[in-house]
């Protein structure tokens, strides 16, 4: 039990270690953060802030998660598609930022990088791990064996979590912070099914996310940039495939997938309509524009997380005890 502790204050004490060493380096590389015109007027002061800052996140994680947990393949498998999710993010970001092609990679590439990821970790854990194709249903507690179809949704899983925490990735604090909650209920659901290497890489995860935050909460000196949303992303669906809680993972990160559902409608309702139902999207832009300031809306997402991890864990109690009809 100790070395989840020291795995995530190791994690923590790394990235604030490694922060004030990075971070220059980024601002001297000019790998500045570019603001959208169309976003909140009070976004425009960001403009030129030192992006790609995930490579903090990364180093906080690996090490701590190779000292303690390098004997379990399924940390290895974890580390696999949380780097390789870095890696497709920080190409992104070096195309945006530094050759200055606003759109970065192209869709197909980054969709050729997930598919293969995916195909990885979808067959390590149903075959060679011994997974198996079910799909464990939260509250019912009840196995559902999706046959071949079991491989299309976890790369419906990786692809949906990654891009749900880029989308929440938009005020100082918001994507860090809500990684730190759901990673840390991660760690207390690998640790219920006995996955205590699994745990070792969630407390490294919130350990390294959180020291990361020193330096990106209002008002951020750094940003993660897609190097650390696509990661964190990655990281979190890499678990949950794991440990077979694909679905849980809806409610553990309930705040992301908000995020992701607010652009989904906005974008399908002005197609059909013309018309907006939010301000902008996704939707922490919205409450923005609706007066609230910055802090306030990335304190109110955290707690946010804080409920929806809290039920995910009733559902994993009310599952493991025999569902409603047990």
């Amino acid at each position: 039990m100790q070395e989840l502790l020291y795995a995530a204050v190791m994690a923590f004490l790394i990235a604030v270690f490694c922060g004030p060493l990075v971070i220059p380096v980024l601002r001297r590389l000019k790998f500045g953060q570019s603001i959208r015109q169309e976003g909140p007027v009070r976004h425009y002061a960001k403009a030129g802030t030192p992006t790609m800052g995930g490579i903090i996140i990364l180093i906080g994680l690996l090490v701590p998660a190779l000292v303690f947990g390098s004997q379990s393949f399924e940390v290895w498998l974890a580390l696999f598609v949380t780097l390789g999710h870095g890696l497709i993010g920080f190409l992104d970001d070096f195309i945006k930022v530094v050759l200055k092609r606003s759109l970065g990679l192209k869709a197909k590439q980054k969709l050729l990088g997930q598919i293969i990821m995916a195909a990885v970790l979808s067959y390590i854990a149903a075959v060679y791990l011994g997974r198996g194709t079910d799909l464990w249903v939260p509250f019912l507690g009840v196995n559902v064996d999706l046959g071949p179809l079991y491989y299309i949704l976890i790369f419906l899983v990786l692809v949906g979590t990654t891009n749900a925490v880029n989308l929440t990735d938009g005020l100082d604090g918001l994507a860090a912070g809500t990684t730190t909650i759901a990673a840390t209920a991660y760690a207390v659901i690998a640790m219920i099914f006995g996955k205590y290497e699994l745990a070792i890489f969630c407390t490294a995860l919130a350990g390294a996310a959180l020291g990361f935050l020193r330096f990106n909460a209002h008002p951020a000196k750094v940003f993660m940039g897609d190097t650390g949303s696509l990661a964190l992303g990655g990281a979190l669906a890499a678990v949950a495939v794991m440990t077979k809680t694909e679905l849980l993972l809806v409610l553990v990160g309930g705040v992301f997938v908000i995020e992701a559902l607010s652009v989904i409608i906005q974008v399908a309702f002005f197609k059909t309509t013309g018309q907006r139902v939010f301000l902008m999207s996704p939707i922490h832009h919205h409450f923005e524009l609706a007066g609230w300031s910055e802090a306030k809306v990335v304190t109110v997402f955290w707690l946010a997380g804080v409920f929806f991890s809290a039920v995910a864990l009733v559902a994993l109690g009310v599952s493991r005890t025999g569902g409603f009809g047990g």
